[in-house]
């Protein structure tokens, strides 16, 4: 069950959302190699956030995986997700951290059960 939790301090717009949702969630799906029905992403939106003493359009991420993260995979998912941060929001690259968590099964929960 990946999911994506990402923060950014530029308002979003419903379209511009609807936009990041539908691609962050085909890159997650594509790049970790699990189903898209199984993707959640979470988009916070104007949030207040200082990088390195500005408050110029900047992002934090976070990448919650049970399996199927590590190191090219991660370099992956982080080249795409700036790019669509780029793309839609004009945040570059070097103003978004990303952290990636891969889970043990236990620690989620789905469906009214955990796995």
């Amino acid at each position: 069950m990946p999911t994506l939790n990402l923060t950014v301090n530029v308002p979003v717009d419903a379209v511009v959302a609807s936009d990041i949702l539908k691609d962050a969630t085909k890159a997650l799906s594509k790049i970790i190699g699990k189903p898209e029905s199984y993707v959640m992403i979470v988009l916070n939106g104007g949030v207040p956030i200082a990088f390195a003493g500005t408050e110029e359009p900047a992002a934090y991420g976070e990448v919650i995986s049970i399996g199927g993260l590590g190191p090219s995979v991660n370099s992956k998912l982080s080249s795409a997700l700036a790019e669509i941060l780029l793309t839609k929001l004009s945040i570059n690259s070097s103003r978004f951290y990303i952290k990636f968590y891969d889970s043990e099964r236990s620690f989620f929960g789905f469906n009214g059960s955990t796995f």
